[in-house]
Protein backbone atom coordinates (compact mmCIF):
# COMPACT_ATOMS: atom_id res chain seq x y z
CA UNK A 1 0.00 0.00 0.00
CA UNK A 2 1.82 3.11 -1.10
CA UNK A 3 1.21 6.37 1.53
CA UNK A 4 0.14 9.08 0.32
CA UNK A 5 1.93 13.22 0.51
CA UNK A 6 0.20 15.72 2.60
CA UNK A 7 -3.06 17.01 1.08
CA UNK A 8 -3.65 21.07 1.88
CA UNK A 9 -4.74 21.43 5.42
CA UNK A 10 -6.26 24.53 4.58
CA UNK A 11 -8.25 26.24 1.39
CA UNK A 12 -7.66 28.96 0.41
CA UNK A 13 -4.08 30.78 2.14
CA UNK A 14 -6.11 33.54 4.11
CA UNK A 15 -8.92 30.99 5.89
CA UNK A 16 -8.04 32.29 9.33
CA UNK A 17 -8.56 35.97 7.46
CA UNK A 18 -12.01 35.62 6.96
CA UNK A 19 -14.95 36.90 8.97
CA UNK A 20 -17.33 34.35 11.01
CA UNK A 21 -19.77 36.61 10.01
CA UNK A 22 -19.82 36.34 6.50
CA UNK A 23 -17.93 32.67 6.23
CA UNK A 24 -18.91 30.92 9.71
CA UNK A 25 -17.13 27.85 10.58
CA UNK A 26 -19.22 24.14 10.18
CA UNK A 27 -18.18 21.07 11.76
CA UNK A 28 -18.37 18.04 9.32
CA UNK A 29 -18.26 14.28 10.27
CA UNK A 30 -17.16 12.16 7.20
CA UNK A 31 -17.35 8.58 6.40
CA UNK A 32 -14.30 6.82 7.53
CA UNK A 33 -10.99 7.52 6.72
CA UNK A 34 -12.41 10.00 3.90
CA UNK A 35 -11.05 13.24 5.00
CA UNK A 36 -8.08 13.44 2.69
CA UNK A 37 -10.64 12.84 -0.16
CA UNK A 38 -13.34 15.46 0.82
CA UNK A 39 -10.29 17.84 0.95
CA UNK A 40 -9.35 17.27 -2.45
CA UNK A 41 -12.73 17.43 -3.46
CA UNK A 42 -13.18 21.17 -1.48
CA UNK A 43 -10.06 22.57 -3.09
CA UNK A 44 -12.09 21.30 -6.83
CA UNK A 45 -15.18 23.37 -5.35
CA UNK A 46 -13.13 25.84 -4.21
CA UNK A 47 -14.64 25.63 -0.89
CA UNK A 48 -12.74 26.89 2.73
CA UNK A 49 -11.79 24.19 4.45
CA UNK A 50 -9.59 23.62 7.53
CA UNK A 51 -8.32 19.95 7.71
CA UNK A 52 -5.11 19.73 10.33
CA UNK A 53 -2.93 16.60 10.08
CA UNK A 54 0.08 14.82 11.38
CA UNK A 55 3.08 13.65 10.23
CA UNK A 56 3.38 9.93 11.23
CA UNK A 57 6.40 7.94 10.66
CA UNK A 58 6.90 4.23 10.72
CA UNK A 59 9.70 1.58 9.69
CA UNK A 60 7.79 -0.71 7.14
CA UNK A 61 9.50 -4.11 5.80
CA UNK A 62 13.13 -1.58 6.70
CA UNK A 63 12.57 1.41 5.15
CA UNK A 64 11.39 4.94 6.57
CA UNK A 65 7.92 5.58 5.79
CA UNK A 66 6.10 9.05 5.89
CA UNK A 67 2.36 9.55 6.09
CA UNK A 68 -0.10 12.73 7.26
CA UNK A 69 -3.04 11.52 8.83
CA UNK A 70 -5.73 14.10 10.28
CA UNK A 71 -5.70 15.39 13.93
CA UNK A 72 -8.88 15.03 14.26
CA UNK A 73 -9.60 11.78 12.44
CA UNK A 74 -13.81 11.92 10.92
CA UNK A 75 -13.71 15.56 10.92
CA UNK A 76 -13.11 18.58 8.77
CA UNK A 77 -13.83 22.28 9.35
CA UNK A 78 -15.57 23.84 6.72
CA UNK A 79 -16.46 27.71 6.14
CA UNK A 80 -19.50 29.35 4.39
CA UNK A 81 -22.48 29.61 3.52
CA UNK A 82 -25.00 27.22 2.81
CA UNK A 83 -24.33 26.87 -1.26
CA UNK A 84 -20.97 25.48 0.65
CA UNK A 85 -22.32 23.48 3.07
CA UNK A 86 -24.24 22.19 0.04
CA UNK A 87 -21.04 21.73 -2.06
CA UNK A 88 -19.01 19.54 0.60
CA UNK A 89 -22.57 17.33 1.59
CA UNK A 90 -22.74 16.89 -2.79
CA UNK A 91 -19.34 14.37 -2.00
CA UNK A 92 -21.69 12.45 -0.21
CA UNK A 93 -18.83 11.90 2.10
CA UNK A 94 -20.82 13.93 5.47
CA UNK A 95 -22.26 11.65 7.46
CA UNK A 96 -23.52 14.89 9.02
CA UNK A 97 -22.82 18.59 9.63
CA UNK A 98 -22.45 19.98 13.35
CA UNK A 99 -23.69 23.61 13.92
CA UNK A 100 -20.49 26.03 15.85
CA UNK A 101 -22.89 28.23 18.08
CA UNK A 102 -19.60 30.27 19.35
CA UNK A 103 -17.81 30.72 15.91
CA UNK A 104 -15.22 33.03 17.94
CA UNK A 105 -14.12 30.39 20.23
CA UNK A 106 -13.63 27.83 17.47
CA UNK A 107 -12.04 30.40 15.06
CA UNK A 108 -9.62 31.44 18.28
CA UNK A 109 -8.83 27.83 18.52
CA UNK A 110 -8.19 26.45 15.35
CA UNK A 111 -6.32 29.49 14.60
CA UNK A 112 -3.35 28.90 17.50
CA UNK A 113 -3.73 25.32 16.42
CA UNK A 114 -2.68 26.48 12.63
CA UNK A 115 0.13 28.66 14.36
CA UNK A 116 1.21 25.85 16.11
CA UNK A 117 1.32 24.10 12.61
CA UNK A 118 3.35 26.89 10.86
CA UNK A 119 5.57 27.22 13.67
CA UNK A 120 6.77 23.76 13.30
CA UNK A 121 6.08 22.48 16.19
CA UNK A 122 5.30 18.77 16.70
CA UNK A 123 1.54 18.20 17.87
CA UNK A 124 0.84 15.23 19.31
CA UNK A 125 -3.06 14.19 19.56
CA UNK A 126 -4.33 13.13 23.46
CA UNK A 127 -7.42 12.19 24.60
CA UNK A 128 -10.10 15.74 25.57
CA UNK A 129 -9.12 17.19 29.20
CA UNK A 130 -11.50 17.44 31.34
CA UNK A 131 -12.06 21.22 32.50
CA UNK A 132 -8.65 22.10 34.28
CA UNK A 133 -6.10 24.81 34.58
CA UNK A 134 -6.46 27.57 31.40
CA UNK A 135 -3.14 29.32 30.80
CA UNK A 136 -2.01 31.93 28.59
CA UNK A 137 1.54 31.67 27.42
CA UNK A 138 3.54 35.12 28.78
CA UNK A 139 7.03 34.99 26.92
CA UNK A 140 8.65 33.66 23.83
CA UNK A 141 7.32 33.56 20.54
CA UNK A 142 3.79 32.33 21.44
CA UNK A 143 2.94 35.02 23.87
CA UNK A 144 -0.64 35.81 24.27
CA UNK A 145 -1.54 32.26 22.87
CA UNK A 146 -4.16 30.13 25.57
CA UNK A 147 -4.49 26.69 26.25
CA UNK A 148 -4.67 24.21 29.02
CA UNK A 149 -1.63 22.65 30.97
CA UNK A 150 -1.37 18.88 31.90
CA UNK A 151 1.45 16.86 33.20
CA UNK A 152 2.25 13.73 31.04
CA UNK A 153 4.86 11.21 31.42
CA UNK A 154 7.11 14.21 33.44
CA UNK A 155 6.85 16.89 30.79
CA UNK A 156 4.97 19.98 30.83
CA UNK A 157 2.85 20.47 27.40
CA UNK A 158 0.35 23.14 26.49
CA UNK A 159 -2.11 21.69 25.28
CA UNK A 160 -4.73 23.92 22.58
CA UNK A 161 -8.09 22.10 22.87
CA UNK A 162 -11.13 22.08 19.77
CA UNK A 163 -13.70 22.46 22.80
CA UNK A 164 -15.93 21.78 20.09
CA UNK A 165 -15.12 18.18 19.20
CA UNK A 166 -14.03 17.53 22.55
CA UNK A 167 -10.62 16.86 21.12
CA UNK A 168 -6.93 18.16 22.23
CA UNK A 169 -3.53 18.62 20.80
CA UNK A 170 -0.08 19.11 23.10
CA UNK A 171 3.15 20.70 22.34
CA UNK A 172 5.83 20.72 24.82
CA UNK A 173 6.20 24.46 26.76
CA UNK A 174 8.39 25.14 29.52
CA UNK A 175 5.99 25.68 32.21
CA UNK A 176 7.27 28.95 33.58
CA UNK A 177 6.66 30.87 30.04
CA UNK A 178 2.59 30.45 31.02
CA UNK A 179 0.13 31.92 33.47
CA UNK A 180 -2.87 31.12 34.77
CA UNK A 181 -6.28 32.18 33.33
CA UNK A 182 -9.85 32.02 34.27
CA UNK A 183 -11.84 29.20 33.07
CA UNK A 184 -14.40 29.09 30.67
CA UNK A 185 -17.44 27.24 30.13
CA UNK A 186 -17.51 24.94 26.40
CA UNK A 187 -20.62 25.29 24.46
CA UNK A 188 -23.38 22.69 23.33
CA UNK A 189 -23.10 21.69 19.75
CA UNK A 190 -26.40 20.73 17.52
CA UNK A 191 -26.84 18.73 14.63
CA UNK A 192 -28.01 20.53 11.60
CA UNK A 193 -29.73 18.94 8.54
CA UNK A 194 -27.75 18.86 5.33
Amino acid sequence: MSLLGPEPQAYPDHLFQLSVTAAPWWVLYVRARQEKKLARRLVEEQVPFYLPQQEKRALISGKQRVSYLPLFPGYVFLRGDRAERLAAVRSNLIVHTLEVLDQERLHGELGNLWALQQAGLPLVPIPYLEPGDEVEIREGPFAGYRGQIVRLKGTDRLVVSITFLRRSVAAEMDRGAVRLQAPSRPRELHRVPA
